[in-house]
Parts: structure tokens; C-alpha cells; sequence
């Protein structure tokens, strides 16, 4: 089968059928007749295809021949174009757009006509993209998602739809190997934005695209409408999603079962990541031991720090017993991120209890403690303290010169919380302090590189979550670490993918940091770089996947046989080849086309002998 058109940023019509190999350059396939007539004839005696053509056919780079085949011909300036001409074309355009969110609407607008110039675009530029089609931008689209709607971009499941998600599923023409699932319950830092928050699975598998090379024809983004809490939302009358309250934990639950039985009874071993739900620990606790799944909130967030972390205690010369971490955020996330760290100290020696005792979270009531006087929710309880000695540090400033820490965490989504005392001290107490500003957007971030670099008197092992520009300090020009999760989902996706795992094991999520951690260059390495360059992603998603695909193995919960006696060159040429090219997408069709083309031709002449 050709799957070469493309439509909603998926490819879909031409064939449901579940096709050998989903990833990267396609085995030599067979022909559905019904794709050309014999018959069926341009004006220069070449078949053509009798299928209407799909967005994805309309691609100024590719050829005549290609064109008459997809009945384009025509349709399109008659310019064969260079790829360097489309994206210069697309730069231009983007540079007449001033506000982010006007840049990400035409790029939105781009990937749902040409999929494959846009993940040209992206895999050609991805630090000047990213920022536009995931975070920060994408916080500005989701406020705006039902205002700027133009076209449908996923799955939309309402709480309405209960018992019949199964046949709502079989509306989408396509087969799926990975999707991205949320509620819209809390996104980023902006609270419960109900369908609203489609652009999180939109942009987040843009991402697993461009950075892994995972096809776009087997991505689903898929939106949950459960309701929502935000008032605001449901008294606005272009709100496009339900009008109700968020339905109860209770009625979630059971609704999820539905959809998680109604995936993978349609589509086998699906990847589902969660994302962005207000309390993601029940769905992964109920459903990572049954189903592929993971959490990015949790797991993907904890992956790229602990990365980001591995390197930073190494540059800090404080050996891992030594090491004082203060987290200023105790949600899903920040829990996560710790016991990522956790992970890592019992790696290097300590016992999970000391390991435990390292960290100290401070939520919104001050420092997380046994005898607080409240009812802490239960992923808190890990962490909680019993050695304050009956004393409640109410604030972080309290916290912080109490505990006088190594490591200073920030998940609270509370903007210049790490103040310039507090950052000033952290200097003063550590030849190199590890400060990680990590919550979205930046406007949400608890400091600044350059806030950090200033008042650590750049000594600062900085990493954040959204970008910052670079900082020129005593004549250095020094770059800022991201700790951006598109460092690991898209690897770990690959790699789970690739290894046809049953499960995503932490082991699995544990291997993705490792791997990431060491995918340093050499004069990366040299610039006390925690992460490595963005414009490299492609090659570090493959060590990501290759990270995830050995644990897989080690797990025993990979399919994917004919890959496990492969060393680790052969294993990186066959991820490699997996992957999905936007750049060589026009020759791959060319081929296809020319290959169909002397298979009918020739087929007609022997008819006629």
C-alpha cells in the first residue's frame, strides 16, 4: 500500500490496514488494486491513481510524475521545487508573524496541508520551531484552542459517549502505534482548560515526530471531556466541550477503563502516554502493570532531570551522600522528578532510606512534615519529614536556611520564587550550586538563567523548563540547560515502539535518563553543558531508544526477537533505519511511484502477449 496523502496531520483513507512496519522507510509493499485501474491513464500514457487526492499529495517538491500520479498535476505552480526554496519560503513567512501565537497558528496550519515541509521545517530548525509548537507557545494555543478552531487535529472522547467509545474509535481511518491522552485538567501551569487543552497532544506528538521519527500516519492525539471546574469555560459561548462539571473520580475511573479497553482491543500494544491530568497518579498506578503506558508528567519530567541532575552532581565534586535538595513544588511532578532521584542515589550506594532522607518538599503550607497538622495526600507521604522536631518551616526562605541545600528544585509553577537572597546564598554555601527552575511557561519559571547566573556570581549549574537566552558573564557567553521533556518522551515512545514492549517498566524509564545523560559531546562536555545541544535531538532520541529497547530486553518484556542478539552498532543502524525522513519522503514516494507504475505497465504488457 502507498500511504502518501495525508490529512488532519495523520494519513488517512487509503488503507486501514495494519501495515509490517509503522516506523522509517518502508519495506517493499504491495499495490491494492483498486489504487489504480488499468485503464486509468494520464494524457502522457502514465496510470494515475484513482483515489482522490489528500493534503499530503500536495507537495511542491515533488516531482512531474509524482503529480500526475496523485492527479496534482496542475493543480500545483508548475516549480519542481528544492527543499531549501520551501523552507526558505516557510522562515520568510514565519518572520511576518510578530505574537507566538500567530506563528504557531501558521505552523498549525502548515502541518495540517504539507506534513512533510513542516516536519522538514522542524527536523531543520528545531530549537527556533520547538519553542513555537510545544512549550511556551503552546500554553498561549490552549488558551485559545476553541477561539482560533479551524480543523479537527485529534479524538475527541465525551464523558457523553460513555459505552460506545469502542465505535467512536473505529471513526479514526488510520492504525495507531502511539497516542497522547489527556482531560485538559491541568495544563502546564494554567489550571483545568477542559478540551481547550488539545494542543498538548497536538504539539507533544509534533514532537515525537520530529524529534524520534515516529510516522505521523500512527500518531493519535486524543482529548478526554470530562467536564471541567472552570466556570469561565463553560459560561463562554465558544467554548467547544461539554457545558458540565468535571465528572467524580469515581466516574473517571470507570470511563477510563473503558477507553483504555477500547485502545488496545482496536489497536494492540498502543503506547498511551498520559498527560497533563490534575491527579495522574490513579491511571498509571491502575493501568502501567496491564497496558504500554506512562506518565511524561511523572515519569518523562523525572527521566530529563534526573539526566540533567546525573551531570550536575558530577561537575559539583559533592559526592551523592552529601547532597542537600530542596524542592519547592510537592504535585505529581515534583514527587516524581525525587523519586527519579531516588533511583540514582541507591544506583551510587545509599540505601533507599538514605536516599529518601536527601530531600525535603515544600508545598504551599511550607515543608512537607509527619506532624504538619493536615492531611497530606498520599504521593506526599514518601517524602514527608519526622526530624523537624515539632518545628514548621512555613516558607521556602525558612526552608532554605534551615536545610542550607546542594540542590535547589523548583516545580510550583510560581514565577521568581527563587529570589535573589535565596539564590545568593545558595553561592555562598556551595562552590557550585545546582539550581533547576522548572516549571512552564517561562513566565511561570521560579527564576531566570540570567537572575541565576547574577546572583550565583556564575557559578550556577543552571536547567530550566522553558528556554532562556544565553548569558554573557565576565567575557563567556554562557548557555542555559533545558531540562525539556522532549529529551526522553520521544526516545522512550521509539524505543517502546521499536522493542514491541508489553509494559513500560521503571527500569525502562530509569534507562531513558541514563541514556540521555551520556549523550553528551565531547565539547558539550567541555562548557559544563548539562544537556545536549537541541539541534542534535534526532541522534539523541536514538541513544534514548537504544537505552529503552536494552532495558525492554533485560525486562523480558520485549516482542521485537530478531533485535535482541544485535550489538550496539547493528542495533543503532536498525533504529536509525526505522525512522522517519521528511527530508527523503519526496524520493521515497518517487520510488514507490515508479516502482508501481513499471509493476502495472508491465503487467499490462504481458496481458496483451
Amino acid at each position: 500500500m502507498l500511504r502518501l496523502g495525508h490529512k488532519f496531520g495523520i494519513y488517512p483513507f487509503r488503507s486501514q490496514a495494519r501495515s509490517p512496519t509503522l516506523l522509517g522507510p518502508l519495506e517493499p509493499l504491495q499495490q491494492p488494486r483498486a489504487l489504480a485501474r488499468p485503464g486509468a491513464r494520464s494524457y502522457s500514457g502514465m496510470p494515475i491513481s484513482n483515489q482522490t487526492p489528500v493534503t499530503g499529495d500536495y507537495d511542491t517538491s515533488n516531482s512531474i510524475a509524482v503529480r500526475r500520479f496523485h492527479r496534482t498535476h496542475g493543480l500545483l505552480p508548475p516549480a519542481v521545487e528544492d527543499q531549501d526554496v520551501q523552507l526558505r519560503r516557510c522562515l520568510q513567512q514565519l518572520s511576518q508573524r510578530e505574537k507566538g501565537i500567530d506563528k504557531y497558528l501558521y505552523l498549525s496550519g502548515l502541518r495540517n496541508t504539507n506534513v512533510h515541509l513542516f516536519y522538514r521545517l522542524v527536523t531543520k530548525h528545531i530549537k527556533d520551531i520547538a519553542p513555537l509548537i510545544y512549550t511556551p507557545t503552546v500554553g498561549d494555543a490552549c488558551l485559545q484552542w476553541s477561539h482560533n478552531y479551524v480543523q479537527p487535529e485529534g479524538l475527541y472522547l465525551s464523558y457523553s459517549d460513555k459505552g460506545h467509545v469502542a465505535s467512536i474509535l473505529q471513526n479514526w481511518p488510520q492504525n495507531v502505534e502511539i497516542t497522547v491522552v489527556t482531560d485538559g485538567s491541568r495544563i502546564l501551569g494554567l489550571g483545568d482548560l477542559g478540551i481547550n487543552g488539545m494542543g498538548i497532544p497536538v504539539g507533544k506528538l509534533a514532537l515525537y515526530i520530529g524529534c524520534a521519527g515516529i510516522r505521523p500516519e500512527v500518531t493519535l492525539p486524543l482529548m478526554l471531556d470530562l467536564g471541567t471546574g472552570n466556570k469561565e469555560l463553560r459560561d463562554d459561548p465558544l467554548y467547544m466541550g461539554s457545558r458540565r462539571e468535571k465528572v467524580s473520580a469515581h466516574e473517571e475511573q470507570e470511563f477510563m477503563d473503558e477507553v483504555m479497553i477500547a485502545l488496545n482491543e482496536k489497536w494492540p500494544g498502543i503506547v498511551v502516554q498520559f498527560e497533563d491530568f490534575k491527579n495522574p497518579f490513579p491511571a498509571l498506578e491502575r493501568y502501567q502493570q496491564k497496558y504500554t503506558c506512562f506518565n511524561d508528567d511523572i515519569q518523562g519530567t523525572g527521566a530529563v532531570v534526573l539526566a540533567g541532575i546525573i551531570n550536575a552532581v558530577k561537575k559539583s565534586g559533592v559526592p551523592v551522600k552529601s547532597q542537600r535538595a530542596v524542592f519547592m513544588g510537592a504535585g505529581s511532578a515534583g514527587v516524581g522528578v525525587a523519586k527519579q532521584i531516588v533511583q540514582y542515589f541507591v544506583q551510587e550506594g545509599l540505601t533507599e532510606q538514605q536516599a529518601r532522607e536527601c530531600f525535603w518538599l515544600v508545598d504551599t503550607k511550607g515543608l512537607v512534615t509527619n506532624d504538619r497538622g493536615d492531611q497530606l495526600a498520599e504521593h506526599k507521604i514518601y517524602f514527608s519529614r519526622n526530624d523537624n522536631a515539632g518545628i514548621q518551616y512555613k516558607t521556602l526562605a525558612e526552608v532554605v536556611d534551615y536545610v542550607k541545600p546542594t540542590i535547589l528544585m523548583g516545580l510550583s509553577t510560581i514565577g521568581g520564587i527563587f529570589t535573589p537572597e535565596l539564590l545568593t546564598k545558595m553561592a555562598e554555601w556551595n562552590k557550585r550550586p545546582i539550581i533547576f527552575p522548572l516549571s512552564n511557561p517561562s513566565a511561570n519559571s521560579e527564576c531566570t538563567f540570567e537572575d541565576a547566573i547574577k546572583y550565583t556570581n556564575g557559578t550556577a549549574l543552571f536547567a530550566s523548563g522553558s528556554p532562556f537566552p544565553s548569558v554573557d558573564y565576565e567575557g563567556r557567553s554562557l548557555q542555559p540547560g533545558q531540562g525539556n521533556n522532549m529529551y526522553v518522551f520521544p526516545g522512550i515512545g521509539l524505543g517502546t515502539i521499536l522493542s514491541k514492549a508489553t509494559i513500560v517498566t521503571q527500569s525502562m524509564i530509569y534507562a531513558s535518563a541514563n541514556a540521555l545523560s551520556t549523550a553528551l559531546s565531547p565539547s558539550e562536555t567541555e562548557q559544563d553543558w548539562l544537556y545536549p545541544e537541541v539541534a542534535r535531538i534526532r541522534d539523541v532520541s536514538v541513544i534514548v531508544a537504544m537505552g529503552v529497547i536494552r532495558a525492554a530486553q533485560e525486562a523480558g518484556v520485549d516482542r521485537e526477537m530478531r533485535i535482541r542478539d544485535m550489538n550496539d552498532e547493528e542495533l543503532e543502524k536498525w533504529v536509525r533505519s526505522k525512522m522517519y525522513d521528511p527530508h527523503g519522503e519526496p524520493q521515497r514516494v518517487e520510488r514507490e511511484v515508479q516502482s508501481f507504475i513499471a509493476d502495472v505497465t508491465g503487467g499490462i504488457q504481458k496481458s496483451h502477449l
